[in-house]
């Protein structure tokens, strides 16, 4: 990756308005001066690696360097490589700063880190950032202020990266000076049931039902990703795209071949 300089592509699933990606743009900017936007016309968040396979795609240009896309993050990603940077791809891509937490299982329908799952597909070095927030409260953005630009520094330094890894990055909910350091960790794991369906009844006496989010329980496990953040830890963790389960895999091996 070209370290001085890159090409930068920011995108999220808040919505191009959102001032997470304002933010993340103006910290973008002080690595580089090649800083492109390309982002959902409206919120996506839970869109995970969805694609817009059925329906077009339509997509405003606000400037040169800034467009809109009636998508996906996903699609977003795929029209920025093959419509508006078509004529070199970035080297870096770069996913948030989402209004609220992308851990343990959050990764499964994560439209930011999808973002970033597609930029590693394509073999860009991706990052997707979180900034956590109370249930039903406001993202308070000090805390990924102080400590992205050190994060991303020492990311885009890093000379080894995998083909088929990206790396998610958290923010504690609390304000910059109570951040107690930067942490590595492992994904987490939430007990089951974190969303239930909640019916409701319209003024037309019209049933219509709500996804309810009921995060309750922690990880109680040391060094993850919701143990970090709890600890008012920045969180960062390498997420492979490769799915299989290895040690299982030789377990049905042997079954299989019995």
């Amino acid at each position: 990756m070209k370290t001085d300089n890159p090409r930068i592509l920011v995108t999220n699933d808040d919505g191009i308005d959102a001032p997470g990606i304002k933010l993340l743009e103006e910290i973008a900017y002080s690595f580089s001066d090649d800083v492109w936007v390309v982002a959902p016309s409206s919120e996506r968040s839970g869109a995970s690696h969805s694609i817009s396979l059925t329906n077009p795609i339509r997509a405003k240009q606000r400037d040169t360097k800034h467009f809109e896309v009636d998508g996906t993050p996903t699609d977003c990603v795929l029209m920025a490589l093959w419509n508006f940077m078509e004529d070199a791809h970035p080297d870096l891509i770069l996913s948030g700063i989402n209004s609220g937490a992308n851990l343990a299982e959050d990764v499964s329908y994560s439209g930011t880190i999808a973002a970033a799952m597609e930029g590693t597909l394509m073999g860009i070095r991706s990052i997707s950032l979180s900034q956590v927030r109370p249930p039903r409260g406001v993202s308070d953005f000090s805390a990924a202020r102080k400590y992205a630009p050190e994060v991303l520094q020492k990311l885009i330094r890093m000379k080894e990266w995998p083909e088929d890894s990206l790396v998610n990055v958290n923010f504690p909910d609390c304000t910059a000076d109570f951040v107690d350091g930067v942490a590595v960790a492992s994904q987490g794991h939430r007990p089951p049931g974190s969303f239930a369906i909640e019916p409701r009844v319209d003024a037309r006496n019209q049933p219509y039902y709500w996804v309810r989010i009921t995060h309750t329980e922690k990880d109680t496990a040391n060094n993850t990703d919701l143990d970090v953040i709890s600890n008012n830890k920045v969180s960062v963790t390498a997420i492979k795209m490769d799915f299989t389960d290895h040690a299982w895999n030789k377990k049905l091996e042997l079954l299989i071949n019995d």
